[in-house]
């Protein structure tokens, strides 16, 4: 029997999977993985990713809005977001959170429009999904000050230092490791990972991104996850089954899903 994984974060609604959804969700199943969460980021994705997790037992979403599209949050998106929260496929909010390094949207819109979507999920009893780059104490102000551990949540595709993590963990949340993990120049963020409890770690894709070795360069998907958890088997001296056994357990803590 395949050890079962499961990609806590991906976008199969994206444009990149359009011609071959089908094929990367059969290779997932083939590789061991069990259940793909599928995040819709933005106003145009949400109705595709509840269409793809309505067509597949084994998918699940996550829907919220970007920092990148922050300020493209009116009157409409979160009624509409609430609307849409209601269907049962829908297990968390997200992502949500700051992103410093690109600036997409004004600072003050994302610390905004953050704030908002803590209390958004928290009045949904939804745990939330953060995306944080390059802004971390922010984050983290915002993380506290919103008392986000009432809703609890996942730090997704962490690249903050080992203090933000345990300050994350003591909240409630958990420390989410994407494919870079296996890339050469990781190296402090491996030292990171060996750190934190594997009780407190999830493994994700990112799919379409963040491609891990072998296939850097490549479009990611959910069944490279395996790569991932691999490297976190490698690194903490554990088997490989112990990893994707305790994600796994996780993840499904995480998000509230009762098999």
């Amino acid at each position: 029997m395949t050890t079962m994984l499961i990609d806590s974060h991906a976008h199969l609604e994206m444009p990149e999977f359009k011609k071959d959804l089908e094929a990367v969700i059969q290779r997932a199943r083939e590789s061991g993985v069990e259940y793909i969460f599928t995040v819709g980021t933005e106003k145009k994705d949400w109705k595709r990713a509840l269409e793809i997790a309505n067509s597949y037992p084994s998918i699940y979403v996550i829907l919220g809005v970007h920092p990148h599209n922050a300020k493209e949050i009116d009157e409409q998106t979160y009624p509409l977001l609430k609307e849409l929260c209601k269907n049962e496929k829908v297990k968390a909010y997200g992502e949500i959170g700051l992103d410093f390094f690109r600036n997409l949207s004004p600072r003050d819109i994302q610390l905004k429009r953050f704030r908002e979507q803590i209390e958004l999920a928290k009045e949904l009893g939804l745990p939330i999904v953060v995306h944080d780059r390059e802004a971390h104490q922010e984050t983290l102000e915002i993380l506290k000050s919103e008392k986000a551990e009432e809703c609890g949540g996942i730090i997704h595709c962490f690249s903050g230092d080992y203090e933000m993590a345990k300050a994350c963990i003591e909240m409630g949340f958990y420390i989410s490791v994407p494919g870079s993990i296996t890339f050469k120049n990781a190296e402090s963020f491996r030292e990171i990972v060996k750190r934190i409890p594997l009780e407190s770690l999830l493994v994700e894709t990112d799919a379409p991104f963040l491609t891990p070795e072998p296939f850097r360069g490549k479009r990611n998907e959910p069944s490279y996850v395996r790569y991932t958890a691999q490297k976190v088997a490698e690194m903490k001296k554990v088997p490989f089954e112990k990893v994707a056994e305790v994600t796994s357990e996780n993840t499904l803590r995480v998000y509230r899903l009762k098999l």
